[in-house]
């Protein structure tokens, strides 16, 4: 593959609802500019860009993948994203590095919540964006109405490009509405000269109005020529129609069938001539060495500036490292600086990627992107940079993953292999998170859906020969008492020589002022020597991490020791800890304990339309609203839930927003558990004992 300049690279992320086309398209672009041999079927499992065992397995995209093609002069870079929500931190990688964004429609479905949200995070990144309604060749098609729910979702700015052609319901052709001239598909991807309709050509007249007044927005002179009715010419139209779209007010519209290869080589010619190339794509921003803020244009004459967006663990391979060079050049058997890790890495091995195609290359220009391997100490996020010449990138802002599950290894003594395995996927997933929870004693890992987890279990057991099985996450309770009392512990054993004897009567009361222990003493005229007050402490210390109710910790005591008594040769320091563990055990269950349980603070993205739905569900779930921020997009929906009550909320609210609704989390604080609640915990605590 020939080098290319970045006024020649178009680097663009196809985005879209889960099923709507994403990897079927790019295998068209690919077959047409010779990249790949022959268009696989989505159902066969042989897509070039969904080469993972698990994409194979369930026929969706999970990974970011890349893939390298030439076309007419121009070179394009695609990334292929994951359609479903569980995967959006792949998404939001992947729009760090383009210059624009293909968001897919299917032409059945219509305008779909994938849709929207494509749309939303191509806003967020200020990318300029294109929408092609595929699966056009489907029956029953009504190609005005998907334009129509655009138009109405996304405003003015969504125009056609082309009208499509049908005869008997068929897909046949369409008209390109700038060139004013009408195809017909020849049967092998290519077009032949047709003749259009009146129908036709009346809706393309519509369309084409609407280009020239946006085109005619780009200039105030182009404005007032065309109040004044005289017409553009070619090159004003075409330069205002880009201007239009690297603003993000202007969202051409194509349409074709990616399975079927119709109008995808003029899809190609399109985005070619529309999409922005990188070089025109504003200068990013970049800390250097003195942590203030720099530019970087897009220059081959600037430092060298790569970040890493995507690495995948290849079982063959090792390590790929996916990368866009920002600035400079990276050339092969050079070294670059990681100041994250503070580490020089060898680069050894760069590629251009088709999908899990490796093409070698020495050379990778600003503007293009490429793949490195076996980098050892750099990662998802991470800039590489030259260590006399400092520069670092802010990596993305990824999901939180509000989903815990418990997670197990189905034979005994494995948990070691299922750490490790998730170390390693954790590289290509920064999404998600895995933790040892002492307090539980259960190892939890955390993802942003069920899908994810799923997927996660199932690389552990296909790659690193590990099977586990999840289950919900043993919430933190905590245990408090709410009476003042008095109680005993006296340790005594007599076996022969030297004896076990200690004493003690402690004052255990509820302390709002502090959540740990406090110990205090208060004894009179020796009866418990000053040598055995920290072990006395000690064994209360120890105590505390095991209530009499279910066996969680216990929080907001104050223990005073008051009393006691001691031999003289008996006495030690374990018979006083023993004997303050005893004490503890007699007073809280005196003290009238109750189960305290964890709340969150929750904030709920929705629609208007749901947020009825998300109140009562709320209610349900024994929280409290605390308060509604309408806002133009999404309502706010602030409350406070005990956190058992959310233990899979990202799967309900998913459902029922239509996956519309997202949420954040934290923790708020503890508070006693309803009788009811709390006896079932206890129950259940009991008889895991048992057990």
């Amino acid at each position: 593959m020939q080098a290319y300049t970045a006024d020649k690279i178009r680097n663009i992320a196809i985005l879209g609802h889960s099923g709507s086309g994403k990897s079927s398209l790019i295998e068209a672009m690919l077959f047409n500019s010779g990249a790949i041999d022959r268009i696989a079927k989505a159902g066969e499992g042989q897509l070039t860009m969904d080469f993972d065992q698990e994409e194979q397995r369930r026929h969706i995209t999970i990974n970011t993948s890349a893939a390298a093609c030439e076309w007419k002069s121009h070179k394009f870079n695609f990334i292929d994203t994951p359609g479903d929500f569980d995967f959006v931190g792949e998404v939001m990688s992947a729009l760090h590095v383009v210059g624009s964004t293909l968001v897919m429609v299917s032409a059945k479905a219509g305008l779909e919540v994938g849709v929207e949200k494509a749309v939303r995070l191509s806003k967020n990144e200020q990318l300029p964006m294109a929408f092609f309604v595929n699966k056009i060749d489907d029956e029953n098609i009504d190609y005005n109405q998907v334009i129509s729910e655009l138009k109405d979702r996304f405003g003015r700015g969504v125009t056609p490009f082309v009208v499509p052609i049908h005869e008997d319901r068929r897909y046949i052709g369409f008209y390109d509405v700038l060139g004013k001239h009408a195809y017909h598909f020849d049967g092998k991807g290519g077009l032949v000269d047709a003749e259009a309709s009146a129908e036709v050509l009346e809706e393309a007249e519509r369309c084409r109005e609407a280009l020239v007044e946006q085109a005619a927005e780009s200039d105030d002179e182009l404005m007032m020529k065309f109040f004044e009715g005289e017409p553009l010419t070619d090159e004003e139209l075409f330069a205002g129609l880009r201007q239009r779209i690297f603003e993000g007010l202007l969202i051409p519209v194509w349409c074709g069938s990616a399975t079927e290869n119709f109008s995808i080589r003029y899809l190609m010619d399109q985005m070619a001539a529309f999409m922005p190339s990188s070089s025109e794509k504003k200068p990013v921003l970049a800390h250097d060495a003195k942590g203030e803020w720099v530019e970087l244009p897009c220059s081959t004459e600037g430092p060298r500036v790569a970040y890493i967006f995507k690495t995948i663990a290849d079982p063959f391979v090792g390590k790929i490292s996916y990368f866009r060079v920002f600035s400079g050049v990276f050339s092969s058997d050079q070294t670059a600086y990681n100041p994250s890790t503070e580490k020089e890495e060898r680069l050894n091995n760069m590629f251009f990627m088709v999908g899990k195609k490796q093409i070698p290359v020495t050379r990778v220009e600003a503007g293009d992107i490429a793949a490195f391997t076996k980098l050892s100490n750099t990662f998802t996020g991470d800039t590489l940079s030259e260590r006399t010449e400092v520069h670092k990138l802010d990596p993305v802002e990824l999901p939180h993953p509000y989903l815990t599950l418990a997670i197990f290894p189905e034979k005994q003594g494995e948990d070691d292999k299922i750490a490790q395995g998730l170390s390693k996927l954790r590289e290509e997933d920064p999404t998600f998170e895995f933790a040892a929870n002492p307090e539980t004693k259960q190892m939890t890992i955390s993802g942003v859906g069920e899908m994810q987890v799923d997927v996660i279990v199932s690389k552990l057991k296909n790659r690193y020969k590990v099977s586990a099985y999840t289950e919900p996450a043993k919430v933190p309770y905590r245990e408090m008492i709410r009476k003042k009392v008095k109680a005993q512990g006296r340790h005594k054993k007599q076996t022969g020589g030297h004896g076990q004897f200690a004493d003690v009567w402690i004052e255990f009361e509820p302390n709002l002022e502090s959540e740990a222990l406090v110990f205090d003493e208060k004894v009179f005229g020796g009866a418990v020597p000053k040598a055995y007050f920290p072990a006395v402490e000690k064994g209360l210390q120890e105590a505390v991490h095991e209530g009499v109710l279910a066996g969680y910790p216990v929080v907001n005591l104050k223990a005073t020791l008051v009393d006691g008594s001691y031999h003289d040769v008996d006495s030690s320091e374990m018979a006083f800890k023993i004997a303050a563990r005893l004490a503890y055990k007699n007073g809280l269950e005196q003290a009238s304990p109750v189960l305290m349980e964890p709340y969150s603070s929750l904030k709920v993205y929705c629609p208007e339309e749901d947020m009825g739905d998300i109140m009562g569900d709320v209610n349900k779930r024994r929280g409290r609203i605390l308060g509604i921020e309408p806002r133009e997009e999404y309502s706010i929906v602030s409350a406070e839930v005990p956190t058992s009550e959310l233990g899979r909320y990202a799967t309900d609210l998913r459902s029922m927003t239509q996956g519309r609704g997202f949420f954040s989390m934290e923790f708020a604080r503890y508070e006693q558990m309803p009788d009811a609640q709390a006896q079932r915990v206890i129950d259940e605590a009991k008889k895991a004992q048992e057990q």
